[in-house]
């Protein structure tokens, strides 16, 4: 028996089906598979399949069957404790998805544009904290779209919609982009009233990213990498240009908010809108704390997005 009972621990309890041996279990325990079926709920004809289909793998019997119920054979009793064993660590695991289920405390990586990192963000993850100031909130600054699936962050809040079926999605709203410039630089600046007059002006552009030259030829006018007079492809730092009053440039609108003195130009100047999009994993957007950080961000920013 000892020699059975050291195969069972080793080696084959381990790639046993674990229905079979909580069955076992159950019928050891009650001493019968009518008593089995009765305590654990499960149905009499189930509960014998599985015992004889343990046995069949097994090569041995596992009970004696009498009239008054099964008694276990040497068998049953050399891998009744490995069974056991294989039950306490079932139980353990449900209890730890349990606790990762209803977790309240821990960290949640949220990811975003460097853009919106810098000016969309730190308002709405500022009451996040005020509501919920047990979760720790890590910011990754990036314009890279593959954060999720490497899973190097939890959320994502980006302007392209995710298009992997292993992302979820939710469409959170548009960010209009506006003309603007600071109003120390309009009142040295010939006159702005239309969008021809933008030719006279001393305005701001990406380097390599033709977005800004593509969005002016969709709304109508032609113009040429030449005729930004500035250009930087750090978008953060085209934000601080604009602040500064260093000429006209294409913003995302709710940034004006945050640059006193910089106002919005040519209302009737259309740029193609961006789309703003919550992203997260499939397989983690039923972890509380995920659910809670996802949650609080769908409510949010679409207000931050519109103000």
């Amino acid at each position: 028996m000892q020699d059975i009972h050291f195969r069972m621990t080793t080696g084959d309890m381990a790639s046993f089906d674990w229905t079979l041996v909580r069955s076992f279990l159950a019928v050891l325990d009650a001493g019968s598979v009518t008593a089995a079926a009765r305590r654990s709920g499960a149905q009499q004809p189930t509960l014998s399949r599985h015992v004889a289909d343990l046995e069949a793998q097994l090569g041995v019997p596992l009970f004696e069957r009498t009239g008054r119920g099964v008694t276990p054979t040497g068998a049953a009793l050399a891998i009744a404790e490995a069974a056991r064993q294989m039950q306490d660590a079932a139980v353990a695991v449900g209890r730890g998805l349990a606790r990762t289920r209803s977790a309240t405390r821990g960290f949640v990586r949220v990811t975003t544009s460097e853009v919106a990192a810098t000016w969309l963000l730190p308002a709405v993850l500022a009451r996040l904290q005020r509501a919920h100031p047990q979760i720790e909130i890590e910011l990754v600054a990036s314009n890279e779209l593959t954060n999720l699936l490497r899973r190097e962050a939890d959320i994502a809040v980006r302007m392209v919609r995710p298009v992997q079926q292993s992302l979820v999605a939710k469409k959170l709203g548009e960010i209009e982009i506006v003309a603007a410039a600071h109003e120390a630089y309009l009142a040295k600046a010939p006159p702005l009233a239309r969008p021809d007059d933008l030719r006279a002006h001393r305005l701001i552009g990406f380097d390599r990213d033709d977005t800004i030259l593509r969005g002016f030829a969709k709304a109508g006018l032609t113009l040429a990498r030449a005729d930004f007079a500035l250009r930087t492809d750090d978008q953060v730092a085209y934000g601080r240009l604009v602040a500064e009053g260093a000429g006209v440039g294409f913003v995302a609108r709710y940034n004006l908010r945050y640059w006193p003195g910089v106002v919005r130009l040519l209302p009737e100047f259309v740029v193609p809108p961006l789309p703003c999009w919550l992203a997260v994993h499939r397989e983690i957007r039923s972890n509380a704390l995920v659910r809670i950080v996802y949650d609080f961000l769908a409510r949010e920013l679409p207000a931050a997005l519109a103000r």
